[in-house]
């Protein structure tokens, strides 16, 4: 008995032996950091100690780092005593301050990986003055706490009260005012333009006022809005007023806008400026830029699926695919993990092995070459996702008893992320607490198939996610999940619904229109459409160019997520386009259309943005439905110098002073619905106008708007009333239509006015109009107007509009002919002067007859002598004021139009009552006279007959009547033709015709009729000419009695009409005719060349002769032959004859020739309508090469006549059209096959057949298909 129970002990001891010496074994081999004791958080007074304490294990040993808030913590300062003793980490503060309060971090890591513990630090403040204070908070000793008892008037259960409930306590603690520092920066960074590889420094130098020791603000540092913090890509320094951060090495996955925040307590002053990296050298020429922001997701035990962006390509070539390596923490080994370039920015990578960390990067491949590699990846551990979260604190798994047994069956089985070629299945894992190990079976089937297939992975699986690979683009799967050990296998779980992989739908369509508009002297900001298919957008490219150059350059390195991106580092003065591309995993799209070219310049000049805006006015209610009021109002008097962006409303009810917020987001229109009100509440509202200085002032507040829903059936008010035309009797006076119309349509609108200070209204058009402008006549010059309008339906008038701003009916100056750029300022101060500028340089120079005239609130710029060189923006700004200041470009096509205008003002034309007439007197005298409205003493008549100028002495003129006459003493004959009158009176003209001829035609006619003209390169024209013209007088072409509208309008002014007849043949063959008009009358001429008469031409064979030398000469028996024009050419049909022929094709006025040899070796020669076969006159290449998924088109012109048939073939075989390849011929000659989505199977030597009745030939074209692997 005693020798068992020794044997039992001994066993049991060998046993317990072995179990140690096991554990002993495995320790050296844990790999990656494990928290054995977390941190905790903690709560102090200041000017107490506090200390952090954590048990970290790991082999080898992990090195652990302290941060504070993100922040390697700075052990130099002395503040904190940092302590480390085999795995247990200390961190001591020993005397807190309230500056201390922050999130502390113990980070630790060694060659396998890393593990992170957390804990927070309130240090809360003990006020020595409020020791009196019955409510002053006390550090609780038994000296304080006897203190408290017999000096304090609280009693011990209100004393409890307090300490129980720290709500209440903190209620009757004094509000906290903290201390407003003021910020001023005195130097900013600026954008920076860098390279790959380089360095990068952005600094800040600021003043503080008042500048306190312990309370100096926090700077953070921000790119794209992401907080940055001290790494190993980012240095950042701050101290004694200056903050720096600097990139020691930069990558494209720096660029960005970076901005600096100075964090107070009291508020907060910022920077901002863009950083632009642009690709380095590549490492052999034309090679692609490097991928960037390298991702890595859905880490296992074996893989990780590693992302990234691709680089823009302006003039490489495309990209063919990408190579991602890896390389072992700790190492510098890097090796490829794909054979073949991959075409998605997505790649799982597998093979890992468990508990070791990697870092990825990307490099992208085109046919040049491999471009340098990116920005490597942060180091990712390769763990089981459940043994991960088990580091973190994440998971906790009820366990029972199950030795012996099969697992559970897994439960919850679902897709976590779907990708083209990959799910990743998450479960719910079996109770299991069996010593024997557990792991897991994948099965997949089709869905319509039913038949399971075990999915083959390379490492058994033991946490409940992973991701199956190698799956069918757009095909439809099932998945179950088995638990199995040594024991046996479980049940299948219940398989997942329907999962349905992606599937590859391309790259994003084209964005869409691309506008450029100014923004600073070197810089210009660009916004477009979004692409109609983004098909999982990541960003966009945008590219820029100097018009005309064709050298794209890239503007952005990283792609760009907004439909806005500001183009920095631009030459002043030089002139742009702009283009954008949109980007996926796939690639880029097609770029977008060019924007149009602009000129880099200041959209306004800096000294004129100095102040915000000045208050909107005038707030009006268009609709109410019970809950939101949609309200108007009229933009600011003056906008500061910069135009207004944006606008806030604020809302109040009817009797409080308490303004509220409706719009959080800023918005530019000047209509807003401010929803979620109160139905049958009273509400106020004001608002604001904000540009680039800031926001202005408020406006007034609006009158008392009731909210309740509108029913009544007639229409709202109409809103945003604008004035053009101001004469000296009348205004035009433009409208929007009501938001409200009411129980039916509108159909029209009535406008009313009334003198200023006024209420007698006066309705301008009784008849409502049904168009948003209306001219008001019958105004008084000088008298100052309001307007209003009211909308009109079937049910009656609606509301009346709210009265417009006042304007003046004034004279206005037809007679200058001066071009006046007028300013009148809302704001005037002592000492203010007008300042007036050409593309932002004060005018100075006056010599070239520019004069600038200031009166009271009004300043004009005046052009005197304008040319074509005085385009430009012009600016004007009010000194002494807020900002008063606007600007007006001046087109060169605009300032084209001013000085044509111009002219006829100052070179008007004299109106006449009556036009030249005639009148026969006795014994043969000729009366001519004319009657002009209006003229002067100095008026200066001229009379001319068929262009022979007579004596002014004999021509009359009463000023009083403004008739002018002509008396011709003999009118004979040779008198007939065409008598003109001329008056020229100061700058106006004025000019009338009248013929005479011997038919007695008075009115427009032609003086030369119809005819053809045919010119050398065989083109056809019909000319004639006209006289007798008005400035009314109208002129048609017609064919067939059907009028043709030429590209070209009849020059009436030479009186010569001119139609081309483009390409000449039957179709076009007809009668034509021409016309001119007026109301004096109508004439016509007209012209046939249909053919049908053999009027046209005369052709005629001169000679036929052979020369060959076996056959008589043919010229001394062939008759003189007359030939036909026809459509088809002209034609000779030979059947024997061979030899040398010359035709010679002769018209009235000249003759062409033209020998053709028919002569051969004995053979005969086919005849002339082969001539007319079928042929390929060009367009197509030799070979063809394209990449896949592209769109390829064959197109060539094609004739013969008859028009020939086409048809296509691939290795000889004929192509059958559908929905890939698609055959046209357009016209008769334009054939084309198109192949739509390319791919390898459509490689190959394809052949076009063109024939017709008189034969054809054929064209080969060798087209290849260049294709990119998958692994």
């Amino acid at each position: 008995s005693l020798d068992y129970q020794a044997c039992q002990a001994l066993a049991t001891n060998c046993i317990e032996t072995k179990r140690l010496d096991k554990y002993v074994h495995e320790e050296p081999m844990i790999r990656g950091p494990k928290f054995l004791v977390r941190l905790r958080s903690h709560t102090v007074f200041e000017h107490t100690p506090v200390k952090l304490f954590c048990t970290v294990e790991g082999f080898p040993m992990p090195v652990v780092s302290w941060y504070r808030d993100g922040v390697i913590l700075d052990k130099s300062s002395g503040r904190y005593l940092v302590t480390s003793k085999g795995g247990i980490h200390s961190l001591e503060i020993t005397r807190c301050s309230t500056d201390d309060t922050a999130q502390y971090t113990a980070v630790a890591g060694n060659l396998h990986g890393q593990a992170s513990s957390q804990a927070s630090i309130v240090v809360k403040r003990y006020r020595q003055e409020e020791e009196s204070c019955p409510y002053a908070w006390l550090p609780f000793t038994g000296k304080n706490h006897n203190n408290l008892l017999l000096h304090s008037p609280v009693s011990a259960t209100t004393l409890l009260l307090l300490l129980s409930s720290p709500c209440l306590l903190a209620a009757m603690l004094p509000q906290i005012h903290y201390t407003k520092i003021n910020i001023t920066f005195l130097e900013r960074f600026g954008p920076v333009f860098a390279t790959e590889g380089e360095s990068a420094t952005l600094s800040a130098t600021m003043i503080l006022n008042p500048n306190l020791a312990n309370l100096q603000p926090e700077a953070q540092w921000y790119r794209d809005d992401t907080r940055l913090f001290d790494s190993k890509w980012v240095k950042i320094e701050t101290g004694r007023g200056v903050t720096t951060l600097t990139l020691p090495n930069l990558y494209k996955d720096d660029e960005g806008l970076y901005t600096l925040r100075m964090v107070t307590k009291g508020g907060t002053a910022e920077h901002s400026a863009f950083v632009s990296v642009a690709d380095g050298p590549p490492p052999v020429p034309a090679a692609p830029g490097a991928p960037m922001d390298i991702k890595i997701h859905d880490a296992n035990r074996d893989y990780v699926i590693v992302s990234w962006k691709p680089p823009n390509t302006t003039t490489e070539g495309p990209i063919l695919g990408y190579f991602v390596d890896k390389c072992e923490v700790g190492t510098e080994n890097w090796t490829q993990c794909n054979d073949h370039p991959i075409k998605i920015c997505k790649y799982p990578v597998s093979g890992l092995f468990e508990s070791h960390s990697y870092y990825f990067r990307v490099r992208a491949v085109n046919s040049h070459g491999i471009s340098k590699p990116s920005r490597m990846s942060d180091p990712i551990a390769a763990l089981d996702p459940t043994e991960f979260e088990r580091l973190h604190g994440g998971i906790c798994v009820c366990l029972c008893a199950a030795e012996g047994k099969p697992p559970g069956v897994p439960a919850g089985v679902h897709a976590t992320e779907i990708d083209r070629t990959y799910v990743v299945l998450s479960w719910k894992a079996p109770a299991y607490s069996s010593k024997a190990p557990m792991w897991y079976y994948i099965e997949k089937c089709m869905a319509d198939s039913g038949a399971w297939q075990r999915v083959n992975t390379k490492v058994p699986i033991r946490s409940p996610r992973y991701a199956v690979f190698d799956l069918a683009e757009g095909k439809q799967y099932k998945f179950r999940v088995l638990s199995a050990n040594i024991y046996g296998t479980s049940e299948p779980s219940q398989p997942t619904g329907t999962i349905e992989t992606l599937q590859l739908k391309g790259v994003p369509s084209a964005p869409g229109q691309v506008i450029a508009t100014r923004e600073t002297d070197s810089s210009v900001l660009i916004q477009w459409a979004p692409p109609k298919e983004p098909n999982n957008l990541i960003g966009y490219y945008i590219d820029q160019c100097v018009k005309g150059s064709k050298n794209w350059t890239s503007a952005n390195h990283k792609p760009h997520r907004s439909t806005r991106f500001v183009v920095s580092g631009l030459t002043k003065g030089e002139t742009y386009v702009f283009r954008v591309q949109a980007i996926n995993e796939l690639g880029l799209s097609e770029e977008s259309q060019e924007s149009a070219p602009l000129t880099v310049k200041a959209a306004l000049s800096h000294p004129v943005v100095s102040a915000a805006p000045s208050a909107p006015y005038d707030i009006a209610l268009l609709n109410c439905d019970g809950h939101s009021m949609v309200l108007n109002w009229k933009k600011p008097l003056h906008s500061g110098g910069a135009k207004i962006r944006e606008y806030y409303v604020d809302k109040r009810r009817s009797g409080t002073t308490m303004w509220r917020e409706v719009n959080v987001a800023p918005f530019s229109e000047r209509l807003y619905k401010v929803e979620g009100l109160t139905e049958g509440a009273v509400y106020q509202f004001h608002v604001y106008a904000a540009n680039l200085a800031g926001l202005g002032r408020a406006s007034q507040h609006s009158a008392d708007f009731n909210c309740e829903a509108w029913t009544m059936p007639e229409p709202g008010p109409a809103y945003d009333l604008t004035f053009c035309e101001v004469r000296d009797h009348s205004v035009v006076v433009e409208w929007q239509k009501p938001v409200y119309t009411g129980s039916g349509p509108i159909t029209g609108y009535h406008v009313e006015y009334a003198k200023k200070g006024s209420s007698d209204w006066t309705t301008a058009n009784e008849t409502a109009v049904n168009h948003l402008f209306y001219k008001v006549t019958g105004l008084e010059v000088g008298t100052t107007y309001v307007f209003r309008v009211r909308a009109v339906n079937a049910a009656g008038v609606g509301m009346a509009s709210m009265a417009s701003d006042p304007v003046t009916a004034k004279a206005v100056d037809k007679k200058s002919g001066d071009i006046v750029l007028s300013f009148e300022s809302c704001q005037i101060n002592e000492g203010s002067q007008f300042i007036w500028k050409k593309d932002y340089k004060e005018i100075t120079d006056f010599s070239k007859g520019v004069e600038i005239k200031s009166e009271g609130h009004h300043s004009k710029l005046i052009f005197k002598t304008a040319d074509k060189e005085d385009f430009g923006t012009y600016s004007v700004s009010v000194t002494n004021t807020e900002g008063v200041s606007s600007s007006y470009t001046i087109s060169a096509e605009e300032l084209a139009k001013m000085l044509a205008l111009s002219y006829d003002i100052r070179h008007p034309i004299i109106p006449l009552k009556s036009e030249l007439a005639y009148k026969i007197l006795e014994r043969g005298r000729m009366r001519f006279w004319l009657q002009a409205e209006e003229i002067s003493p100095k008026c200066m008549p001229f009379m001319t007959i068929n262009s022979t100028f007579l004596q002014p002495n004999k021509m009359g003129h009463d000023v009083s009547t403004g008739i002018i006459e002509f008396i011709m003493d003999h009118f004979t004959e040779e008198n007939e033709g065409t008598f003109t009158c001329q008056i020229t009176d100061g700058g106006g003209k004025a000019q009338s015709s009248l013929v005479l001829i011997g038919n007695g035609n008075e009115g427009p006619h032609f003086s030369e009729f119809l005819s053809l003209h045919v010119g050398d390169d065989c083109s056809v024209t019909l000319v004639c000419k006209v006289a007798n013209l008005k400035k009314d007088s109208e002129f048609h072409w017609f064919r067939e009695d059907t009028e043709i509208i030429p590209d070209v309008k009849p020059d009436l002014g030479s009186g010569v009409c001119k139609l081309p007849i483009k390409q000449f043949s039957l179709k076009t063959a007809g009668i034509y005719k021409a016309t001119i008009s007026d109301d004096r009358g109508k004439d016509m001429s007209q012209i046939d060349i249909s053919g049908k008469d053999n009027t046209i031409f005369d052709f005629k064979m001169c000679s036929f002769q052979l020369l060959s030398p076996s056959s008589p000469p043919l010229g001394a028996s062939a008759a003189e032959l007359v030939i036909n024009c026809t459509a088809t050419g002209i034609q000779l049909q030979l059947e024997k004859d061979k030899g040398k022929y010359s035709i010679v094709i002769t018209d009235p006025e000249t003759s062409h020739k033209r020998t053709l040899d028919l002569s051969g070796d004995g053979e005969l020669i086919p005849s002339l309508p082969s001539l007319y076969r079928g042929k390929v006159v060009g367009g197509l290449p030799d070979v063809v090469t394209i990449m896949e998924k592209k769109t390829l088109s064959l197109t060539c012109t094609v004739c013969g006549d008859p028009k020939p048939q086409v048809s296509w073939l691939k290795n000889g075989a004929e192509v059958e059209p559908d929905d890939q390849y698609v055959v046209s011929l357009d016209q008769g000659k334009f054939a084309s096959l198109t192949i739509k989505g390319v791919s390898m199977e459509d490689s190959g030597r394809y052949t076009m057949i063109v024939q017709n009745k008189y034969g054809g030939e054929s064209v080969d074209i060798v087209v290849s298909v260049t294709a990119v692997y998958h692994k």
